[in-house]
C-alpha cells in the first residue's frame, strides 16, 4: 500500500500539527496559572475564582493567582483573556453578566461564544426581593397588586443599566404587566441602601449580599428569586408562588480562551469539579446561598447560548442598552 495518497499526506500534516498541543497538554501545568475577574473582591466571579485558585494550586503545586480586572461591566476582563495565549494559563471567571453583555453592548470588543471555550459551570444562586421598611406590603402578591394599583409609582433600584437586578425586575415586569420605573446605582451597596432606606420601594438582591441584613432585620425581604425555598430562610416564599414560572438565579462559571487544547481543558474540567464537590466549599458557598454545580465544557458553552438569547428578548422588549 503506497502512502502518498493526499489523504494520507492530509492526516500526516494534521498529525504533526497536532502533536505540539498533545505534547503542552500531557505536561501541563508547568507555571504559574492567573484567573481574571471582572468584578471586584467579595463577589460571587471573586469568590469562586480564589476557591478554585486555592485548590488547583494546592492540586498542581503551581501559583494561581488572581486577578481583578474592572470597567466596562466586566468587558474588559473578557476582552484580556479573549486575546491571551489559548494555552490553559490564563481563564476568565464569570456570571450572568458575561450572557448580558452581548444583549446590551452593540459592539463588543469579543465574541462572547466564538471567543471561549467552557470549562465548567461552577455555582448558581438566587437572589431576594426587598421592600423598602416604609412599604406596607408582605408578600409578592401585595407588591404586585400595589404596582398594578399604581402604575408608574413604585420604583426599583437596580446595580447598573443591564445588571442581573435590573434584568430580573424586567423578567417579572413581562411576566406581570407592572409598570415600575427604573433607579439605576453604581453597584448592589448603593441600590440595597437605598431601598432600606426608603427612597426607592424595591430591589432584586443577590443573596450573599442581603441575607446578612435580612437575618439581622435591617433588611425586609418578601420573597427569593429560585424554584424552591432557603435553607436559611425556610418561611420565605419564591417568587413562584405568587408568579407561577418566574425563576431567577445568578450563575458563575469558567472559561479560556478558544482554541485552548480540548486535553488541557478537559484536566481543568476535572480538576476544577474535584475542588467545586469538597466538603469545606459547600460549607463555604452555603451562607452565601450559592450551590456548587459542575457541568461539561460543551454544556456550559450552550447554557451561555442560551441565556444570550434569552437576555436579547428582554432587552429588546424593555429597550435596555448599555450606556
Amino acid at each position: 500500500m503506497r502512502h502518498s495518497t493526499p489523504l494520507f499526506r492530509a492526516l500526516f500534516v494534521a498529525a504533526l500539527a497536532a502533536a505540539p498541543a498533545l505534547a503542552s497538554a500531557q505536561s501541563y501545568p508547568t507555571k504559574p496559572l492567573r484567573i481574571i475577574v471582572g468584578f471586584t473582591p467579595g463577589g460571587g466571579p471573586d469568590i469562586i475564582a480564589r476557591v478554585v485558585a486555592q485548590k488547583l494550586g494546592e492540586a498542581w503545586k503551581q501559583p494561581v493567582t488572581v486577578e481583578n480586572r474592572l470597567g466596562a461591566g466586566s468587558n474588559i476582563a473578557a476582552q484580556a483573556v479573549a486575546s491571551a495565549q489559548p494555552d490553559g494559563y490564563t481563564l476568565l471567571s464569570v456570571s450572568s453578566a458575561h450572557a448580558v453583555a452581548p444583549a446590551i453592548y452593540p459592539k463588543l470588543p469579543y465574541d462572547a461564544l466564538k471567543d471561549f471555550s467552557g470549562i465548567t459551570l461552577a455555582a448558581t444562586g438566587p437572589a431576594l426581593v426587598i421592600v423598602s421598611p416604609a412599604l406596607n406590603v408582605k408578600t409578592m402578591a401585595e407588591l404586585i397588586a400595589l404596582a398594578k394599583a399604581q402604575p408608574g409609582k413604585l420604583n426599583y433600584s437596580s446595580a447598573g443599566i443591564g445588571s442581573g437586578s435590573h434584568f430580573a425586575v424586567e423578567l417579572l415586569r413581562g411576566q406581570t404587566g407592572i409598570d415600575v420605573v427604573h433607579v439605576p446605582y453604581k453597584g448592589i451597596p448603593e441600590a440595597l441602601t437605598e431601598t432600606m432606606a426608603g427612597r426607592v420601594q424595591f430591589f432584586v438582591s443577590p443573596y450573599a449580599s442581603a441575607i446578612n441584613l435580612v437575618k439581622e432585620g435591617r433588611a425586609k425581604a418578601i420573597a427569593v428569586t429560585g424554584t424552591t425555598r432557603m435553607p436559611d430562610l425556610p418561611d420565605l416564599p419564591t417568587v413562584a408562588e405568587a408568579v407561577p414560572g418566574y425563576k431567577w438565579v445568578f450563575w458563575y462559571g469558567l472559561l479560556a480562551p478558544t482554541k485552548t487544547p480540548k486535553p488541557i481543558l478537559d484536566q481543568l474540567n476535572a480538576e476544577i469539579a474535584k475542588a467545586l464537590k469538597a466538603p469545606d466549599v459547600k460549607q463555604r458557598f452555603g451562607p452565601l446561598g450559592i450551590e456548587p454545580v459542575t457541568s461539561s465544557g460543551e454544556e456550559f458553552d450552550k447554557l451561555i447560548a442560551e441565556e444570550i438569547a434569552s437576555f436579547t428578548k428582554i432587552a429588546r422588549a424593555a429597550n435596555i442598552k448599555a450606556d
